[in-house]
């Protein structure tokens, strides 16, 4: 494995970072995992754009251009050899001080990773997996804006502990109002009258790639997709649930807080996104090696 850290590449081994980068010290930096499909690189300029805009909001100077970094990854991705991979492109604050101030950090690191994911057991796909509601709220996006995937990820583990502690894979998180607002990795959808659902990002939602390319594969199948708000009893009474994201692509849920959905298999519409999204990603993206 070869891993890229400010543009030299390192084994596993010799891939260090300061102590006193704060990304460590104050999880003060921002990622994106993206995935490689047959040698190709999906939705890449989609998630650089959404990096670049985290790192914006958090007054986060990125030391690279959008086409240096985009070339970056791509190399990182050569240089492994990897035709189907996950990629964790990480950028830091950078070394700095024990204090909280960010403008005393010197230049921000770039770290990627590229290696395989595996987020679910493959039966989940197959039979539907079960999901839990957990007291532990999404942050409130006045203090931590959703749409920054921030290095931050202690909400989230904190849900993932309480689903653990279940006997479940993943979480439902609320909102501060009680209404469903995304899993600790995943957003969710619902499906009901053939109507396909998923909240709005101002809940407290990440406005995820793989979200968003669902809700266009929904279109090009025929189906109304919309975003709107969902309660728990949403969840309860759909027809379908399933979760999407980067890592996780499209799994099947069967069951939500010990309530069967539906029949409590893969509903109809989920199977079809799935074929669909497959056939996409099989299909499209940027090519990492000439003959892709």
């Amino acid at each position: 494995m070869k891993i890229y850290i400010n543009g030299t590449f390192h084994t596993k081994e010799e891939a260090k970072i300061s102590v006193y980068d704060h990304g460590l010290l104050y999880g003060d930096g921002v990622f994106e995992g993206i995935r490689v499909y047959n040698g190709r690189v999906f939705k890449l300029d989609e998630h650089l754009k959404r990096l670049y805009e985290s790192a914006n909001s958090i007054m986060l100077a990125m030391p690279m251009t959008f086409d240096e970094l985009r070339h970056a990854t791509v190399l990182t991705v050569r240089e492994n050899n990897m035709r189907d991979a996950y990629i964790r492109l990480i950028i830091t604050r950078g070394i700095g001080s024990l204090g909280l101030n960010p403008f005393s950090c010197e230049k921000p690191q770039v770290i990627i990773i590229v290696d395989k994911i595996a987020l679910y057991p493959k039966e989940m796909y197959e039979h539907g997996m079960r999901i839990v509601t957990v007291p532990t709220q999404r942050n409130m996006a006045e203090a931590i804006p959703p749409q920054v995937k921030s290095l931050n990820y202690l909400n989230n583990i904190l849900a993932k502990i309480e689903a653990i502690n279940a006997g479940v894979e993943e979480a439902i998180m609320l909102n501060s109002y009680g209404l469903v607002a995304e899993c600790t990795g995943d957003n969710i959808f619902v499906v009901k009258n053939n109507v396909i659902m998923t909240p709005p990002s101002y809940m407290g939602v990440l406005e995820g790639i793989t979200r968003n390319t669902v809700m266009e594969l929904a279109g090009q199948l025929s189906y109304t997709a919309k975003q709107r708000i969902l309660t728990r009893h949403d969840l309860f009474s759909s027809d379908e649930c399933f979760l999407t994201g980067s890592a996780a692509e499209i799994v099947p849920v069967t069951h939500v807080d010990g309530r069967t959905i539906s029949d409590g298999t893969p509903g109809y519409v989920t199977k079809q996104l799935m074929i669909a999204f497959k056939k996409l990603t099989e299909t499209t993206g940027t090519p990492v090696f000439a003959a892709a």
